[in-house]
């Protein structure tokens, strides 16, 4: 495993994912961002194919990811940008996209998810932002680990967000069968475990090249919204920045931290760690919404959550 150190940047808050990969050449290399067809993600998958990506927008309107590769094609002259059908809330779509994946992949940019939506349930029951958020891409993830094994180097970017704070994973009650359901509750939950991802991710797989990183991108306005009022957004962005102050982030830099921990020099051979700001990201301090909780991090935890997540998916 590489040193403990952590990881500096000359990149902050304000820094765009184009100037992330401004000098590098990513030719050959092939990633997989999904929800990759709009708000961070499309300028995620931009910024790599500028660097010269195989990009696959992993998309569950395929016509929205069409338009968002014609859009790439024409800004950077890279047309080797793909759309493949994933819905991430159903396991079969899932495991359609793992089969018909071919050869090595080098950067899974586990990027889609839904925030604070209403009450929603799966086929099997599963609370929709647990299942989407987290067993959906723990699914995708784990069925394209050979793919990753096989690039040399692989790395996996888990999008987690500063929502995280507001819940640990509850183990004896994830889908909100026994507690009253509560929106933030459930998508801080399932933040938690992305990040708790990226920590037994890097554990089980280290050894075989394969890296994790969980991330939060920012404040930035995208139809992640959708199910948001403005008066939340409005206490969203106090929290986050403080009243008036200019904490919302553009869909340019709210990429950046992503694009930095997929591709750059910088997080080569670094794992299970937590970026904001294109910065490696410290222990939450109380009265602030920066950093990680303890409990996202815990190591316990993060096998445990891994255990748990194979029994949903064997069912």
């Amino acid at each position: 495993m590489a040193t403990s150190t952590p990881v500096t940047t000359p990149f902050s808050r304000e820094t765009t994912a184009l100037e992330v990969v401004a000098g590098l050449d990513l030719t050959g290399r092939r990633a997989v961002v999904t929800g990759g067809a709009s708000g961070i993600g499309v300028e995620t998958a931009r910024a790599l194919a500028a660097a010269g990506a195989d990009v696959t927008l992993a998309v569950r309107n395929t016509e929205a990811g069409q338009r968002a590769a014609a859009d790439i094609t024409g800004t950077t002259g890279n047309d080797r940008i793909l759309i493949a059908s994933l819905d991430l809330a159903d396991l079969g779509s899932v495991a359609t996209f793992v089969r018909t994946w071919d050869g090595p992949l080098h950067m899974l940019v586990n990027n889609a998810g839904i925030m604070a939506s209403p009450e929603m349930r799966t086929e099997q029951g599963w609370e929709m932002q647990f299942a989407t958020n987290h067993l959906g891409h723990f699914a995708l993830a784990t069925g394209l680990y050979r793919s990753l094994a096989a690039a040399g180097g692989a790395r996996i970017v888990s999008l987690s967000s500063s929502a995280h704070l507001r819940s640990p994973v509850v183990f004896d009650d994830i889908h909100f069968r026994e507690r009253p359901y509560d929106p933030w509750a459930a998508y801080g939950q399932s933040k938690t475990a992305n990040v708790l991802f990226a920590v037994d991710a890097t554990r089980r797989w280290a050894d075989d090249g394969i890296y994790t990183n969980a991330l939060m991108p920012g404040a930035i306005r995208t139809n992640l919204q959708r199910y948001v009022s403005d008066e939340d957004l409005a206490r969203l962005r106090a929290e986050s920045g403080g009243g008036d102050s200019p904490s919302w982030k553009n869909t340019e830099q709210g990429a950046a931290t992503s694009v930095l921990v997929a591709a750059s020099p910088l997080v080569a051979g670094v794992g299970g760690r937590y970026f904001e700001d294109c910065q490696e990201a410290g222990p939450n301090q109380p009265g602030t919404r920066t950093g990680y909780a303890p409990y996202a991090r815990d190591p316990e935890a993060a096998e445990r959550l891994w255990e748990v997540s194979e029994e949903h998916l064997r069912g």
